[in-house]
């Protein structure tokens, strides 16, 4: 282990996605993590001790105001700990609203993308101390249906078939993934459970049995989970 332990914190807006295969990586660190569970009403934590913030997804859309009144008061804290210029990562919703805190817009795409499809990572990601190698083209587990524009100043470092935004870097320290490397059997399982009215026929989406039936890529796709987080643990001071 290098470095102090951490004070991680992590973002949850329903149960049945959390932090998966990000919960190992902590562990072998030996960092200390707390949640908010916005389902649970819990509040806004206090912003000075966290190191590093996660934050998860959820099937809600950052313009439901009026069904999640919570979503505009986490936007708002995200803004300022971004200002405040620690690492967080989000991921899905998450990440959705990391774009929104940094002024970008979110819509429904034109699509939704669920299972496992190919995602490509851009050139512009071997600018950062992440990847000893770009791994260009590689499934990995979407589940999605909104969008965003990539904020100013970001990087744009994903794209796929369905989706030209699936990622961003913002003053290397803010991470966006629209996709799930955290990703372990477990959660899909759940995912498909909890969503399973999202499985309508479309061009990208796969079946239940499909998404499930798929083992062989969580752990490529969790170590590189596990090097980003190593990236941003490394901006701590």
């Amino acid at each position: 282990m290098m470095g102090r332990p951490l004070n991680i914190h992590c973002f949850m807006h329903v149960p049945f996605e959390g932090p998966g295969a990000i919960l190992r990586w902590i562990k072998r660190h030996h960092h200390q993590l707390e949640f908010t569970r916005f389902y649970k009403g819990d509040p806004l934590p206090e912003a000075d001790p966290i190191d590093l913030l996660v934050m998860m997804g959820g099937p809600m859309n950052v313009y439901d105001f009026h069904v999640h009144p919570w979503m505009q008061e986490e936007i708002e804290w995200v803004t300022a700990f971004i200002g405040s210029r620690k690492p967080l990562i989000g991921i899905c919703l998450g990440a959705q609203i990391i774009a929104t805190s940094l002024g970008s817009e979110v819509l429904p795409g034109e699509q939704r993308e669920i299972g496992w499809h190919n995602l490509h990572f851009l050139p512009a990601l071997g600018d950062y101390r992440i990847c000893r190698e770009l791994p260009s083209s590689r499934k990995v587990f979407h589940w999605h249906g909104d969008t965003f524009q990539i904020p100013a100043g970001a990087t744009r470092i994903a794209e796929s078939q369905a989706f030209a935004s699936q990622g961003f870097i913002y003053d290397g320290r803010v991470v966006a993934f629209q996709f799930h490397l955290e990703v372990t059997p477990e959660g899909v399982r759940k995912l498909t459970e909890n969503c399973r009215d999202d499985l309508v026929p479309g061009p990208y989406i796969q079946t239940g049995k499909e998404i499930l039936e798929e083992k062989r890529f969580f752990r490529e796709n969790q170590e590189l989970m596990f090097r980003f987080l190593d990236y941003l643990s490394s901006l701590v001071v």
